[in-house]
C-alpha cells in the first residue's frame, strides 16, 4: 500500500509538520466538531432568511468558507477551535484553494476519504492542509 505511514512515524511527518502542538494535524475531532458548527450556522441562517432551503443552506456554507479561509484563515469553527487552513507547501491558501476544497466538501464523500497523513479528497485537490493553530 504506498500511502501506507511507515513503522514509527505519524500522520504529517511526511509532509514536514509536528507530530503534536501548533503546526500539526488537527485531529478528527476537532475538524468534525468545526464542520458541525459552520453547518449548524448555515442552517440558522438558511432558516432565518430562506425558510430552511437545503440548496439555501450549501450556499450558504460554501460562501462563508470561501470569505473566511482566505481571510481569516480558516472557518468560523476552525478558528474557534484553534485550527488554520494553509496550503501544504506553507503559507496563505489565496482565492481558489477555498472554492475547491469547499464544493468537494459539501459532496461529503471527499471529505470522509483520507490518506494516511488525515487529508480528506477535498483537501488534497486543492494542495491545502488543515493544522493546529
Amino acid at each position: 500500500m504506498p500511502d501506507a505511514l511507515a513503522p514509527g512515524s505519524y500522520p504529517g511527518e511526511r509532509l514536514g509538520l509536528p507530530p503534536a502542538g501548533p503546526g500539526s494535524l488537527a485531529t478528527l475531532g476537532r475538524r468534525v466538531w468545526a464542520i458541525i458548527i459552520d453547518w449548524g450556522c448555515a442552517v440558522l441562517i438558511s432558516i432565518a432568511f430562506f425558510s430552511y432551503d437545503p440548496l439555501a443552506t450549501s450556499l450558504i456554507f460554501v460562501v462563508v468558507q470561501c470569505l473566511f479561509i482566505p481571510t481569516i484563515g480558516g472557518s468560523p469553527g476552525h478558528r474557534l477551535l484553534g485550527m488554520r487552513v494553509q496550503r501544504v507547501t506553507g503559507g496563505w491558501p489565496g482565492l481558489w484553494r477555498p472554492i475547491v476544497r469547499s464544493l468537494l466538501l459539501i459532496l461529503v464523500i471527499p471529505a470522509v476519504i483520507w490518506d494516511a497523513d488525515n487529508r480528506g479528497v477535498h483537501d488534497k485537490a486543492a494542495g491545502t492542509v488543515l493544522l493546529r493553530a
